[in-house]
């Protein structure tokens, strides 16, 4: 299986990052790989859709830091090739991270995707899926049930009026935007800080605010779904609690939020089974879910992080099972080349 993972930037990477654990995975059960980045494609005048891919020295590594460290070095080489040689491309980038300075790369992955897919290759997760997806406005499609109390707005008074009705305060966030950047917890609408807040946040477009839920203090679970289920191994999910630092209201992990093993129980497989018929409706292969209580704070359905500190924890593989899942996918295909969508494909 030829597999090409589309980033951000080459540079932008770490050792750490989920990316590079599946990256390592599909090396590891002899598969080759590419990295793709927004300037990548080529769409010529014949017709044929070209990519300009990032290819390593190396076929084999045993640490994430070896593969990293060339990965970032001169001896990668670039190579144009036809997309249609790639079996799976595999969006692994955050269009907010490229908002601000780069917009034109913002769709890029949607948009080249969709017609990578239209040219035979497998692309996870939909293309069509994402676009649908790029802000938090998203959310709001999924069941009432599994969601905070929210208003999206960009007027400080609805934001006002909206707060005061919170008993324990809401949070406000952009509506575009991920990482835990801009995420403030506002007690009451008389709040000395709220001009401010608004200000610095209100730049970056629409607001999204959020009753506050209590159980927060104790941090956020961070669940992986595959294919519409909670990715489990070996009997453990894919899964840890995140918790925020003293004073932190995000429990982020770059924010120094720790990471910690957490059970799941039967209420939080109940939260993610209500929302597994649109993610699958929408070719969402794999999902990482923040939950607190039986809420669901936010989906992240293009770089869902931290496979690889939950691999640590539980000693288990849980990179090779997505890797597994996409060659089922490219067997589901061959047997069917012609009757299944890569929308449904993607969440088979």
């Amino acid at each position: 299986m030829r597999i090409a993972f589309f980033v951000n930037s080459i540079e932008g990477e770490t050792p750490r990052y989920t990316t590079t654990l599946l990256a390592l995975a599909a090396l590891s059960r002899g598969h080759e790989i590419y990295y793709l980045t927004p300037g990548d494609f080529v769409l010529r005048a014949d017709n044929s859709l070209m990519v300009r891919a990032t290819v390593l020295p190396g076929t084999t590594y045993k640490k994430l830091e070896t593969f990293h460290k060339d990965l970032q070095s001169d001896k990668t080489k670039i190579e144009t090739i036809d997309v249609r040689e790639i079996d799976v491309i595999f969006l692994r980038n955050d269009p907010a991270q490229d908002a601000a300075e780069r917009p034109w790369a913002t769709h890029v992955g949607a948009m080249f995707g969709r017609l990578a897919s239209e040219r035979g290759v497998l692309v996870v997760n939909d293309p069509t899926g994402l676009a649908l997806a790029q802000n938090k406005l998203y959310f709001q499609d999924f069941p009432e049930s599994v969601r905070p109390i929210t208003l999206i707005s960009k007027s400080i008074e609805e934001i006002r009026a909206f707060i005061e009705k919170q008993p324990m305060g809401a949070i406000v966030k952009p509506l575009q935007g991920s990482g835990g950047k801009n995420v403030f917890k506002i007690d009451s609408p008389k709040d000395a800080n709220l001009n401010q807040i608004f200000e610095a946040v209100s730049g970056e477009g629409y607001l999204i605010a959020q009753g506050y839920l209590p159980e927060a203090k104790a941090g956020d679970i961070r669940l992986f779904v595959m294919n519409g289920k909670p990715l489990k191994r070996d009997g453990k999910y894919a899964a840890f609690r995140r918790v925020p630092a003293k004073g932190e209201v995000r429990s982020n992990i770059h924010v120094a939020g720790t990471a910690e093993i957490v059970e799941i129980n039967d209420k939080i497989l109940a939260v993610a089974e209500m929302v597994r018929p649109k993610l699958v409706q929408d070719g969402m292969f794999l999902v990482g879910l923040d939950i607190v209580a039986d809420k669901i704070l936010e989906i992240n359905v293009f770089t869902p992080g931290g496979l690889s500190s939950m691999s640590e924890m539980y000693q288990t593989d849980f990179a090779e099972s997505v890797i597994l899942a996409l060659e089922n996918k490219l067997i589901i295909r061959e047997a069917y080349p012609a009757s299944v969508s890569n929308r449904q494909l993607a969440a088979l």
